[in-house]
């Protein structure tokens, strides 16, 4: 990927984020904005969204139901040629990390085989 594209999803990323944290309300969920993947032409972002403390899919219904406003308020902090149009996914790699830390505390919990002594010459 290019550098430019790179800065571009970058500044999306955040100014995106920004936006849902200031305008929108989630009722104790945090949502936040994982990564923006930018198109060639700028004309399509996929944004993937985080969400921690409940379930995902009202947060992603509404963000779908939502991408216009939320496209308008990024072309007011954004100058780029074209707004790219924003689609909403739902990025579930922190739920898998946390999963992935508890099964790995209860693997730590489990009896271990003794430690053998080296042999004696």
């Amino acid at each position: 990927m290019s550098r430019r594209l790179d800065r571009v999803n970058e500044l999306l990323r955040r100014e995106i984020g920004s936006i849902l944290q200031k305008d929108y309300e989630w009722n104790g969920k945090l949502v936040t904005v994982a990564e923006v993947e930018v198109t060639q032409d700028l004309k399509e972002a996929k944004v993937w969204i985080s969400v921690l403390g409940g379930s995902s899919q009202p947060v992603m219904e509404k963000l779908n139901k939502q991408h216009g406003d939320i496209q308008k308020k990024v072309m007011k902090r954004v100058v780029l040629k074209t707004t790219p149009v924003l689609a909403f996914r739902h990025d579930a790699s922190a739920i898998r990390g946390v999963e992935i830390v508890n099964l790995l505390e209860e693997v730590d919990k489990l009896p271990k085989a003794p430690e053998e002594d080296p042999p004696s010459p």
